[in-house]
């Protein structure tokens, strides 16, 4: 039997992953502080959540806030322009659709509005946005 301890050294080459945690930690940093994720609205908006198929057209995007403000486009009308402003976007296109993004928390006032400003601005179409579920 041999009672002798073995020689536990190990002469290989050691790495140090300290300064390689460091500089990619800066790195995360700048890409964090680099990036943008949102897209650009003119109105804050939380979407209802459903699970609905893609439209393959460009509709005339209308956007609805909790309190009742309106865009069209990005750009925001006053209730009263509601009708002209779908009217000018609906000429610019053979077959209009209107897609209604509206707050989850705005009174289903704003959204009747909506559809019947639709209607009287000549566009028949009407799509709602959603959020997927998880």
């Amino acid at each position: 039997m041999n009672f002798r301890k073995a020689n536990l050294s190990d002469d290989g080459p050691d790495i140090n992953l300290i300064p390689l945690i460091d500089v990619l930690l800066v790195m995360l940093i700048f890409l964090a502080a680099t990036t943008t994720f949102t897209r650009q609205q003119a109105l804050k908006i939380n979407l209802p959540q459903a699970n609905a198929e893609a439209s393959d057209t460009m509709p005339i995007d209308l956007a609805i806030s909790q309190d009742g403000r309106f865009a069209v486009a990005g750009q925001l009308v006053a209730s009263n322009e509601l009708v002209a402003a779908l009217k000018q976007a609906g000429q610019r296109v053979d077959q209009p659709v209107v897609l209604i993004r509206a707050d989850s928390l705005a009174a289903h006032q704003f959204v009747v509005f909506a559809m019947q400003a639709s209607r009287e601005a000549g566009i028949g179409r009407v799509h709602f946005a959603t959020q997927a579920r998880d």
